[in-house]
């Protein structure tokens, strides 16, 4: 997934995702630990969008707080 689709996506849309890649790596994991996964490099793609999307969700939270504080000062 890349990054522009990320941004697209709703804060609770990107929560949900998040949960379902975590799932999906942990199965591949699982998997590559029992038998060897034919592309190995898909535990890295799984691992890279989990950490573009907490990323994402981060910025938010962040411009989230600091829209919460200008608010605040101006009052």
């Amino acid at each position: 997934m890349e990054q522009a689709v990320i941004k697209e996506l709703s804060t609770d849309d990107l929560v949900d995702r998040l949960e379902e890649e975590t799932k999906q790596l942990s199965k591949l994991k699982l998997n590559h630990a029992v038998s060897p996964l034919e592309n190995p490099n898909k535990i890295k793609a799984y691992r890279k969008t989990i950490a573009r999307i907490q990323t994402e969700l981060r910025k938010r939270g962040i411009e989230q707080a600091l829209a919460g504080n200008d608010q605040e000062t101006d009052k």
